[in-house]
């Protein structure tokens, strides 16, 4: 977010400093007169100064304008056509070649008039042309035209720039508020069903940790690192005499228990947001299992998608690894016996091995998000409310 905000800055600073076209003044315009003869540098700079024209460069050797139409940035370039070591088309070739949005526009000198002459130095790049020798009102005419033709594009350019900067930072403000608006679903899931922030922050980071290590983007384990928080959202709807029940469930309450899953895909459905549907997708098939037997569909193998079946182990591994009032938590060697013996079963086969090869990764996760102390005097068996 910080390099994004920086370039957002740095493109706000630019914008802010091109001048407008009212307060502009085409007298300080830049320009850079290129001719291989003195006489006609000379005579060119003395009118164009004398008008009040305040920055004129002049160029003898073609070879050297590239370099000064780099440093210079300048207005306008006025080019004259024949000249030793490279001539105005190979010039206006190498300024072409630099792709700049917004390159000055150029105004050739020549003494020619012929049709093949002028359509080559407008296909070239030309926009306008100036006869030798120099009539000085047409000159000056010519080039005042020009400038304000290239400040009105700068101006457009430049407010374009501006609104370009506007929706980017609109669709980052709306980025974050969608984003902050389901952290707190999240939270909300997490008080319902008296989990843990930690443990959320344990699964979600192990999540993406291991979407990584299946091969995903970087911005697709963002959206998980995001996503899965939300994968209970829908105990939300399960009423507090079965969420909060203290001892095993009824069938009936297991019924009703396993609603969540598609009361949470029906919160975050139709959003339009690929965080938000991602969030869908696992509130709805974290609970399906690899060989058909889980919910609410009954999905099997790689037809449940893999953001759930990321979830799934993760979930149920921090789940087991991690102390609650109700149970002391299992080694992860037990852990990780038990979910490898339901491998194919249970669990994404392939996914399982890559979680497990992640496993010194994931205890650092587990160190980094630490639960605090608790009071468990009782070695009780998992209550599984799943």
């Amino acid at each position: 977010m910080n390099a994004v905000a920086d370039a957002t800055t740095s493109a706000r600073t630019q914008a802010k400093t091109e001048p407008s076209f009212d307060a502009y003044d085409p007298k300080a315009a830049r320009i850079l007169v290129v001719d291989d003869e003195p006489a006609n540098l000379k005579l060119l700079s003395l009118m164009l100064r004398t008008e009040g024209y305040q920055h004129v460069e002049l160029v003898q050797d073609p070879r050297e304008v590239l370099p000064r139409y780099q440093a210079a940035r300048p207005d306008l370039i006025l080019l004259d056509i024949n000249m030793p070591h490279l001539d105005g088309y190979d010039v206006m070739a190498q300024i072409k070649g630099l792709n700049d949005d917004l390159k000055p526009p150029v105004v050739v000198l020549t003494a020619q008039s012929g049709e093949d002459f002028l359509l080559r130095a407008l296909r070239g790049g030309a926009i306008d042309f100036l006869s030798k020798p120099f009539n000085r009102r047409e000159l000056l005419a010519r080039v005042q035209n020009v400038l304000m033709a290239h400040l009105a594009h700068r101006m457009l350019h430049s407010h374009k720039q501006v609104l370009e900067i506007m929706v980017n930072e609109r669709t980052q403000e709306l980025s974050r508020s969608r984003l902050d608006i389901v952290r707190r679903l999240g939270r909300a899931s997490e008080f319902r069903d008296n989990e843990t922030g930690q443990h959320i922050l344990r699964m979600s980071h192990a999540s993406a940790l291991l979407a990584r290590s299946a091969g995903w983007d970087a911005t697709a384990c963002e959206l998980m690192l995001n996503a899965s928080p939300m994968h209970d959202v829908g105990k939300i709807g399960i009423p507090d005499g079965i969420l909060l029940k203290p001892g095993p469930l009824t069938a009936d309450e297991r019924d009703i228990m396993k609603r969540h899953t598609t009361i949470g895909a029906e919160i975050l459905a139709d959003s339009g947001s690929d965080l938000l549907e991602m969030a869908r997708e696992i509130a709805l098939s974290h609970h399906e299992k690899w060989d058909g037997s889980g919910y609410p569909h009954r999905l099997s193998g790689t037809a449940i998608p893999e953001a759930a079946r990321i979830v799934a182990i993760t979930d149920v591994f921090d789940a087991l690894t991690s102390e609650r009032p109700y149970k002391k938590p299992w080694s992860i060697e037990e852990t990780l016996r038990f979910m490898n013996a339901n491998a194919g079963k249970q669990f994404d086969p392939q996914l399982l091995d890559k979680f497990t090869a992640l496993i010194p990764d994931v205890q650092l996760i587990r160190e980094r998000f630490a639960e605090p102390d608790l009071d468990c005097d009782a070695d009780a068996d998992l209550i599984d409310k799943r």
